[in-house]
Order: C-alpha cells, then structure tokens, then sequence
C-alpha cells in the first residue's frame, strides 16, 4: 500500500512537472524581435540612376597654330582675354620672309625684262619671215622663246605671292570671337612648322554654352538615351546641382584594362560662366522611375535561413552528382523555369506588357512566424528594390538577418540566391 502510494506521488510530481514546463514554454516564446533583425515594407517614389565622372569643355576649342616657322616677337593677347575675329594675337620674326620677297620680286623683275626682248624679238621675225629673209624654222624659234619667257614670269610671280603668303602667315590672327583659356609661347620662343602645326594659343569660342565628356561602362550605356536630363555637381561649389541634357551617344569605345566604356556627351548652359573649363563634374542620369510602388531593403533579399541554406547545399551535391553520370537538356532544365523550378536560384519571367523581370524571395513576418513569398524584382536605387508579389501590402514585417545569442546580427549568407538587377 505505502509503494502504491509512493508511486503516485511521484506520477503526481512528473505531471506538475511537465505541465508546468508546458506553461513555460508556452508563456515564453521568444519574440520575433529577438530572433530577426526586421524592416517594413514601404510605398513610395524611387528613381534608378546610374553614375561617372566627366570633364568639362568648352562646345567649342579652337587650336590657334602657324603655317610658318619663327621666332615669336610680339604677343598681343594673354589668358582670359576676349578677342574678336581677326584680331592679331602675336607676331613671328619677318625678316627672313622681306628678304624672299626681294629675292623674288628681283626675279619677277628679270623675267618681265626677258618677256619684253622676246616680244620684239618675235615681232621682228615675223616681219622678216614676212619678207622671206628668215626661215619658218627661225620663226617657230622665236615663237617659242617668248612663250616660256612668260612662262618664267608666270613661275616668278607665283613664288612672290607665296613669298608675301607667308609673311602674312608670321601675323597670328584669331579666327573666331571668344576668351583666350591656354597660351602656350613666350616671346623669344622658336616655333617650328615642319612636320605639323604649333599649337600657339587655344580660343574657347562661348563659354556660355559648355559640355561634358563622361565615360559610363557598357552595363549602363543601354540605358541612356539622347535627350534624358543629367544632374550634376562639381567639387568647386559641393553645395549646388547642376542640370544639363545628354547630346549624343559616341559609337567609338575605350577599352582601359579590358574594361569598355563609352562616352557621353552632355550639354550644359552656362550663362552665368560659373563654371570653368576642365572641371571635374560628377555625373547622374536618372534612367527609370516608379511611383507608390512596394519597396523593400536590399538586404531583405539577400536574406535566406539556415534550413533554407542547408537545403540549397544537397540540392547542388545531388544535382553535382547527377551531372557527374547525365549530360542534361540545359533547354529542359528545371531551373530554367524560374524559382519555381530550383530552390534557392532566381529565375526571370515576361511580366508588364512582356518586360522580364527577375524572381526572388521574401520572408515575411505573419503571425509571428517567417513565411517565405516569391516576388518580382524590379528596379534598385542601390538602397531599396521595387517588388510586387501577392498578399504584399505597405507596412509588413520583412526579415534583414538573423541575431546571434549575445543579439549581434548575422550578416546575410553570401549565396548564389535569387539576382535581380544590380545593387550598387
């Protein structure tokens, strides 16, 4: 009887026991709060740009040079000065050029003087031959005497006329109306134009009007347009934007480093000559736009639970092993088909008028418990991504990372996870 007794007091015991672990475990949930790091799903505006750097430039730089070799003498302009057209801007040596133009107009003097002998030289045969004193053979003679008279008279002169050409050349003049930005001599210097022309002085014809150069990588070329409107700032005012509009799309690539880039050139007023000429301008172009769409942080996307992980992993080594054996149809694939079709991997469909969209995955806090949604990834600001998927709604508990024991939080797992467009 005292062991019957024993026994159930000890039965007794166990079942307080259990259920009062019960009542603990049930009162002592631990809070989402305390498992994940959470975000909110919200409404909003956002804008994709894409972003380089440029220099700026006048529309319009004119290399001033010279056709002939000197000494500079004379200087008449200086940096920043506005000069009109024709106007002198510097002078060369001349006394090399006077003394040919004596040597050639001594020339021109001595052939006219032989043009003149052989004029009455011809005229006299023609009498003679008239009067059958001289032979025909004699006439044609003198015929031909006076015609390459002239002929050295006509060489005369045009060695005069390129003589005086040159001594106009030693005159620099500008060829157009605007502000000198770059003087390259001195006085006293020696230009020499015998295998190409000197650059002298460079003439931004408006600085009214000015433009960028900027080199954008090959992924982001596709997406700017001629026309798109650029927003720009430059290190000498940090405070202010600056707008201009892209005026044309170069065809011709540069390749640095095996990296391929592309130059876009972008118009810019400048009215107000606030900025200066080879200023660095940083540079972005808003490419796309959404309106009150669901937005998400990037690291919500990135997210993905253990379980989840260790799933991936035998997937890959079954699917490994079976590669190993079977060449499979990459056209059949299942993880062709999109998410759906492998777990863990982004897929894409036509989705808005046929626009393909990247797949993805959220986990999203219901009733306390992490549920995961495939969305459609959409467009990135580098900070939050648009998605659309069903049962989203603004305000919804997404899932960033997990927290550690001591509440640190874990960075997301570097995965081959669902990609949707670049996150910069």
């Amino acid at each position: 009887m005292k062991n019957i007794k024993k026994i159930l007091g000890v039965l007794l015991l166990l079942g307080v026991a259990a259920a009062g672990y019960l009542y603990y475990k049930q009162t002592h949930q631990p809070r989402p709060e305390d498992l994940y790091r959470l975000d909110e799903i919200t409404e909003g505006n956002i804008e994709q740009t894409v972003a380089a750097n440029g220099t700026l430039n006048p529309v319009s730089l004119i290399s001033v040079g010279t056709q002939v070799s000197g000494i500079v003498r004379k200087i008449y302009v200086d940096f920043n000065d506005v000069v009109k057209k024709d106007q002198v801007l510097m002078e060369l040596d001349n006394a090399i050029f006077n003394a040919q133009i004596a040597q050639s107009k001594g020339s021109v003097r001595n052939n006219e003087a032989a043009v003149e002998l052989a004029v009455a030289n011809e005229k006299r045969m023609r009498e003679l031959y008239g009067q059958e004193y001289v032979s025909k053979q004699e006439l044609d003679t003198a015929v031909q005497v006076l015609k390459s008279a002239k002929a050295q008279l006509e060489t005369a002169r045009g060695l005069l006329a390129r003589d005086m050409t040159n001594l106009n050349f030693s005159i620099i003049r500008s060829p157009v109306s605007g502000v000198v930005v770059n003087r390259v001599v001195d006085v006293g210097q020696t230009v020499a134009a015998s295998f190409q022309t000197p650059t002298l002085i460079q003439i931004a014809q408006d600085l009214a009007k000015m433009q960028i150069d900027t080199s954008f990588a090959e992924a982001d070329i596709g997406k700017i347009k001629e026309g798109q409107k650029v927003s720009f700032n430059v290190d000498a005012f940090p405070d202010r934007n600056f707008d201009g509009v892209v005026k044309q799309l170069r065809l011709n690539s540069t390749n640095t480093s095996n990296v391929v880039t592309y130059n876009a050139v972008v118009s810019v007023d400048n009215s107000d000559l606030t900025l200066l000429p080879g200023m660095t301008a940083y540079v972005n172009i808003i490419v796309d736009r959404a309106r009150h769409a669901l937005l998400v942080p990037n690291a919500a996307l990135r997210y993905k639970p253990k379980l989840a992980e260790a799933d991936q992993k035998t997937a890959d080594q079954q699917q490994a092993g079976a590669a190993a054996g079977v060449k499979k149809d990459w056209k059949n694939r299942p993880g062709k088909e999109g998410a759906e079709g492998h777990p863990g991997r982004g897929g894409r469909e036509k989705h808005h008028g046929g626009r393909e969209l990247a797949m993805g995955k959220l986990y999203v806090l219901k009733a306390g418990k992490p549920e995961m949604v495939r969305v459609h990834i959409g467009m990135t600001d580098g900070r939050s991504t648009v998605v659309t998927g069903e049962g989203l709604a603004a305000g919804d508990k997404v899932i960033v990372s997990e927290l550690q024991a001591d509440g640190q939080g874990k960075a997301p797992a570097n995965n081959n996870g669902p990609r949707g467009p670049r996150m910069f």
